[in-house]
C-alpha cells in the first residue's frame, strides 16, 4: 500500500496560502549563487554609474536589471534572483527603521505633521484617480500613490509585497519604479527652484521638499539645495514620512482584502495580513527610539539598507519580461506622475500656513 501523499501549506511574501503537494526541500545555498552573483555584479555597475554620473541609484539598478533580463531565461538564476527580490528586500525594509525615531516625529509638531498627512493623502488619492483616468487597475494606482506618499522605491517594494504579482505584474511594477525614480529626480531639480521663486522661508522650503519629493536622499538633498536650515527641516519631515510606512502598508492590505472579499461572492478568499517584515520594521523603529546606539550603527544600517534595496530592485528588473514591459505602455506611468503632481499642489497650498 502506497504511503499517503502529504500536503503542506506555505505562506508567500504576499501573505497568501498556497497548497503544495510533496513540498520540495528548501533551496540550497549553491542554487542561490548564480542569480545572486549576476545580481550583485549588476548592482555594483549601477552604483558605479550613479557615483560617476550623479544619476539616481535605484534608476541605474532598474535600467541595468532590465538590460540583463535575458539572463533570467536560464532557470539556474531563478532561485538567486527570487531570493534577492524577496528575502533581501525584507531585510532592507527592516533596516530602514534605524533611520528614524519617534522623537524625531514629535519634533515636527502637531500642525506640520497634520499638513504632512494631508500631502500624503493627496498623493495617495492622486495615484488612484489618475490610474482610473488612464485605464489602469486600482492596484496600480494604490502602488503609485502609496510609493509617492512615503519614500518612493522603498515604499513601492514594501507595497508590492502586499499587493502581489497576481494583481500587478512584475513588468508593470518595473515601469512604476522607473516612473517613481524619474519623477523624484525631476523634483530634486525643480522644487528648490520653485521654493526660491516663491521666496519661501527655510521652514517652508524644507517642508515642500521633505513632504513631496519621493526618495529619502533626494528629498533631503532638495532641502539642502535651498539652505542648511531647510535641509535640516526637510530631513525631519521626510523621516516622519518613512515612519508612516507601516500604517500605509496596513491600509493597503486592508483595501486589498476588502476588494478581494467583494470580488469573491462565495467568500473563499486568501487571508491577507500585514507582512512580518513590516512588523519588524516598526519594531526596529521603536527600539531605535528608546535604545541609544553609537552613530556608526545607524550609518552602517543605512549603507546595508541601500545595498539590499538596490539588489532587490535589480533582481526584480532582471526577472521582468521585456515583452510585457513593452505592452504596459506609457499609461502605467500616469498614476505616478498624477500622484507626484497632487502631492506638489497640496504642499504648495499648505506652506503659507507654516512659519
Amino acid at each position: 500500500m502506497a504511503a499517503p501523499t502529504q500536503s503542506y501549506y506555505t505562506g508567500d511574501l504576499y501573505g497568501e496560502l498556497t497548497l503544495l503537494e510533496d513540498a520540495p526541500a528548501k533551496t540550497s545555498r549553491a542554487a542561490l549563487l548564480p542569480g545572486l552573483t549576476i545580481c550583485a555584479i549588476a548592482s555594483m555597475g549601477a552604483a558605479f554609474l550613479s557615483q560617476t554620473y550623479g544619476a539616481p541609484l535605484i534608476l541605474m539598478g532598474l535600467l541595468l536589471g532590465l538590460a540583463l533580463s535575458f539572463v533570467s531565461q536560464d532557470e539556474r538564476t531563478h532561485s538567486g534572483l527570487d531570493f534577492a527580490s524577496r528575502t533581501i528586500l525584507r531585510g532592507g525594509i527592516i533596516l530602514l527603521g534605524l533611520q528614524v525615531t519617534l522623537m524625531q516625529i514629535a519634533e515636527l509638531g502637531a500642525a506640520p505633521f497634520a499638513a504632512l498627512i494631508v500631502v500624503m493623502i493627496a498623493a495617495f488619492a492622486g495615484g488612484l484617480l489618475f490610474a482610473k483616468l488612464a485605464g489602469q487597475t486600482f492596484e496600480g494606482g494604490l502602488l503609485a500613490g502609496g510609493a509617492t506618499a512615503i519614500c518612493g522605491a522603498s515604499a513601492a517594494l514594501a507595497l508590492y509585497g502586499v499587493i502581489g504579482r497576481e494583481r500587478v505584474s512584475q513588468a508593470q511594477f518595473a515601469v512604476t519604479l522607473v516612473g517613481i525614480s524619474l519623477a523624484s529626480a525631476a523634483a530634486l531639480s525643480i522644487y528648490p527652484v520653485i521654493a526660491g521663486w516663491l521666496e519661501l522661508s527655510d521652514t517652508q522650503a524644507g517642508f515642500l521638499t521633505g513632504a513631496s519629493i519621493h526618495d529619502v536622499a533626494q528629498a533631503i538633498g532638495g532641502g539642502y539645495a535651498v539652505s542648511d536650515e531647510a535641509g535640516a527641516y526637510a530631513t525631519v519631515v521626510k523621516l516622519a514620512r518613512v515612519a508612516l510606512l507601516a500604517p500605509l502598508v496596513a491600509l493597503a492590505a486592508l483595501l486589498i482584502r476588502r476588494r478581494t472579499k467583494a470580488e469573491n461572492v462565495d467568500g473563499n478568499r486568501p487571508r491577507i495580513a500585514l507582512p512580518g517584515f513590516i512588523i519588524m520594521f516598526l519594531a526596529v523603529l521603536v527600539l531605535n527610539s528608546f535604545v541609544s546606539a553609537p552613530q556608526y550603527v545607524g550609518e552602517i544600517g543605512l549603507i546595508a539598507s541601500k545595498t539590499m534595496l538596490l539588489l532587490a530592485v535589480t533582481a526584480t528588473a532582471m526577472r521582468s519580461r521585456l515583452d510585457l514591459l513593452m505592452k504596459s505602455g506609457w499609461r502605467t506611468m500616469v498614476p505616478v506622475f498624477g500622484a507626484t503632481f497632487a502631492s506638489l499642489l497640496a504642499a504648495l497650498a499648505l506652506v503659507p500656513f507654516l512659519a
